[in-house]
This record gives structure tokens, sequence and C-alpha cells, in this order.
């Protein structure tokens, strides 16, 4: 698979776990890193970045890049805790603004804060233009609204409350940002070293009228005791596979994730089961003579090509590949990283590791690479020829973006929902280094990948076909309702 699909992968599933990540034995952590340490660290972490991310500098001018890592260094006064460390850290990487460019947040200590009865923010709040609103609430608090506007929190206006702990978010532009945001807000309101105990808040409901109260930190059994008290609301869930002909005769496909995620798998890679489940499905909307297919990538983790190919195979009419050019820059770190995988021996002869290490071969640090994507042929035999529609929102990631950017691109189908927010041409193909004197891991972009149509904005996928998602869900799929109108309405002249 593509280092690409696999990162957004990791970060999908990480965000997911928030809050309710499993209790365990937790490793406790040194009380304190020397400077002179830290110091050696961010050296190492700057000249690493410098010689391994595909361009550093691609969305900030280098001399102001060289003036923040000038402050932070002249910052290190003396021995610092292991998670201002990391927060110094991310925050040095998150300020190129590449969203594959991070420290991963430290689960570890997140976790050992909860299991401590450590209490977190109890609002997750999603950004919609300028507009902040609550998207989630476990604060147990009266008053408080799905959907509600947040006019401030502790008298400054939402959104620049938000901008500390934006700044620990490794994003290409606010959209990507706010959509992790809005998945793991109290764990980064943590991570920012807020520590208040409560806030002030001002809404704004529907109808204008504006209401102040207060909420308080809560801690785990909180959280667990307002999810389940809240009042039944549908939820998408990420892992569901299902395959159905609805009553109007549309098919709908929610393939699931691109990758093998049943419990009892030995390998998350092996195709066989989704391949399995995606030919049955074909074979049963052909049989049933649908004439509208809706594949449905809302929430959508990603996982690898070599799944999503067999699925838009039953339906393409012609040749695609999902990228039009995949550009890798060489660096000591990237083979590095690739030479480990390959001397694990978790590949065969035609892994990408493989390919990568050929490619690298003969190459000095600094050289690039223009890695070859192989073209994917439709489906021999019968394939699906009804009109296809494929339904994305903003944490649709990874390879469904690149589901949805490719048929997109090739004409072989309409994308309804809202724009995506990880990017359909990006910097990615993740790998890491590691630093000697914290054990902190550097993730870097080693890749620029084009999406097919050659579009190089930093964008997301745009739907041809705009559906506003609601704060509020409902009780029903409010959502799939509006698609399925929108793909039986006739089109607009």
């Amino acid at each position: 698979m593509s280092s690409l699909t696999k990162t957004l992968l990791v970060l999908a599933l990480f965000l997911g776990a928030l809050p309710c990540l499993a209790t365990g034995t937790v490793s406790p952590a040194p009380a304190e890193l020397p400077a002179a340490v830290v110091r050696a660290d961010l050296d190492a972490l700057y000249a690493g970045l410098q010689a391994s991310h595909y361009d550093l500098y691609a969305h900030r001018p280098r001399e102001q890049y060289e003036d923040l890592y000038r402050r932070t260094r002249a910052a290190i006064r003396g021995p610092l805790p292991p998670l201002e460390v990391w927060r110094r850290f991310q925050r040095f990487v998150a300020y190129g603004n590449v969203a594959h460019a991070r420290i991963d947040p430290p689960a570890a200590a997140w976790e050992a804060f909860r299991q401590r009865g450590g209490k977190a923010f109890p609002l997750f709040l999603r950004v919609v233009g300028d507009t902040v609103r609550v998207s989630r609430d476990l604060s147990g608090v009266p008053g408080i609204a799905i959907g509600d506007e947040v006019s401030s929190i502790d008298g400054e206006a939402a959104l620049q409350w938000l901008q500390s702990a934006r700044a620990l978010v490794s994003a290409d532009n606010d959209y990507l940002a706010h959509a992790q945001m809005e998945v793991q807000l109290p764990l980064l309101v943590w991570l920012s070293g807020a520590t208040a105990a409560s806030w002030s808040l001002v809404l704004r409901k529907p109808d204008g009228r504006r209401v102040a109260l207060a909420i308080t930190a809560r801690d785990r059994a909180g959280f667990e005791a307002s999810v389940a008290n809240r009042a039944s609301a549908f939820e998408l869930d990420a892992n569901l596979r299902e395959a159905r002909v609805l009553e109007d005769g549309t098919a709908y496909l929610r393939p699931g994730p691109f990758y093998d995620n049943r419990p009892q798998a030995t390998d998350p890679w092996d195709t066989r089961a989704f391949v399995a489940f995606i030919d049955e499905a074909f074979a049963t909307f052909i049989e049933r003579r649908a004439p509208r297919l809706l594949i449905d990538l809302r929430d959508n983790p990603g996982g690898d090509n070599s799944f999503s190919d067999r699925l838009i195979a039953w339906f393409a009419d012609r040749p695609f590949r999902f990228c039009k050019r995949f550009d890798i820059k060489v660096s000591a770190a990237a083979i590095a990283a690739n030479r480990k995988r390959v001397d694990s021996a978790s590949g065969g002869a035609d892994s990408i590791s493989l390919k990568l290490a050929a490619a690298y071969a003969g190459r000095k640090p600094g050289e690039h690479v223009d890695f070859p994507i192989p073209w994917v042929s439709p489906r021999d035999g019968t394939r699906y020829e009804g009109e296809v529609y494929v339904l994305v929102n903003r944490h649709s990631y990874s390879n469904s973006v690149l589901v949805a950017a490719t048929v997109q691109d090739f004409g072989f189908g309409t994308i309804l929902g809202e724009e995506t927010a990880d990017l359909a041409s990006t910097y990615g193909a993740l790998e890491k280094f590691t630093l000697a004197g914290t054990g902190l891991e550097a993730s870097f972009p080693k890749a620029r990948i084009q999406r097919p149509n050659g579009d190089m904005a930093a964008r997301g996928v745009i739907p041809d076909l705009v559906i506003v998602m609601p704060a509020d869900a409902g009780k029903d799929d409010r959502v799939l309702r509006q698609a399925l109108a929108a793909m039986a309405a006739p089109p607009s002249r």
C-alpha cells in the first residue's frame, strides 16, 4: 500500500479512538529531560526535516522557519517534562502547515492522565466557515444543544480561542485542521497546556437568543455518563460494510475501510475478504437491475488502493489510476525506513517497499524519483453500467479521497456531499525518523502526489452536488435522504 494512505488511516483510527482510549497499564515517562538533550534533538529535528521533507518550506518562507527555530531553541533554558518537549516540537513541525509532517500525539500520556482521574474539556466543536458550533456535548450541563453556535469562550471569540489548539495540528489549511480538531478537541485542549477547571460560554440559539452558561472539566466517568444519557441519534459507523438495494431500486454500497477490518483478520492488507464482499454486492446490484448506485464514503478512514481499485473496476469504462504523478524526494531517512521494511520480510517480491528500494538504488539524497503508478483496467466480463454517485464528507480521509478524485477526474460518476478536508493532491507518502535523546518519532512526507486530473491546488475533492452536513444528525440519516433526492432529481438545465 502507499504510505500516504497508511498515514491518514492510522491518524483516523487514532482520532476515532478518542475519548474512549482503552484502559490499561501505562509505562511512566521520565520526569524531565535535560536541556542539552532537548536542544540536541531540536537541532536533529530541524536538520532531519530539511533533509527529508519533500518541501519543508512549501507553505512557510525559510526565513520565518529559521526565526521560529532560533526562538524555540533559545526558550529551552532548563530541564523539560516529556509532554512539554512534545508540545514545543509539534508546534515547530506543525508550523509548516503540511498534514503529513508531524509528531503523533502522546496517547500514553493522555491515557495516564485520564486513568489518574484527569479532567478534560467536555465539548466537541465544529468550525463551519467562521462559525463555531457544538457537534458533541459531554458536559452534562442543561441548555446546550447540538448545532448551537458558540459565540465566545472565556470572553474570547470562539474561533480565536481555538487557535492555541490549532497550533498543535499539522494541516495544509484551516479546513483540514478544524476537521481533525472536531474529533480530538478535549485532547488538544489538554495538550495545549490549558489547566482551567471551568469555562464560560456564550451560545447563540437558532432563534437568535444569546445564552450565557458555564461548563466544567470532566473525568472519564463523566464523559461516559453523558454518552449513556444522551438522546438516541443517528451515527455513522466507519467500520460498517453494507450492500443493499433500496425501495426505489437504488443500489446502496457502504464499502467500509479499504483494508481488512474483521476482528479475526491476521493481515489487514489481505484483499480477499473485501473483494468477495464487493463482488457479491455488484452481482446483486446487476441481478436486481439497479439503475443507480450510491457509494457512501462518509467518515471513511481510507486504506489501500489495492482494495479500492477492485471496487472502481466494477464500473470503470476505461483504464484508471489514483494519481497522475508520484514524485519522491530521496533522503537518507526515507532509504533507511524503507530498508527496515524490506529487512523485516513483511512484503512479497512485488511489494511497494522492494519497488522503492529499486527506485532508490544509485540515487543520492536530494534527487527525485518519478515513481510509476500502474494503470488499472476495467473488470473483465460483466460490469455495472448504471449511474454512479459517491457521497463524501469532511471526514472522508486517505484512500477514500483518492476514490472520489478518481471517479470525478475520469468521469466515472458524480460526487455528492461536502468538500473533503483531506487533500486530493498532497505532500504524502509518510516516513519517520527517531530523535535519539527524546525517542520522539518525526513523520515527514517524502512525495508530492498529484491527483489524476493534474490539479495541484491544496484542496479536497469538491462535490459536483453540494449537500450541507447538519451538526445535529437527528434520529435518522437525513444526509442520505438528501443524497437520494438529489440523485432522483432531473438534471438542471
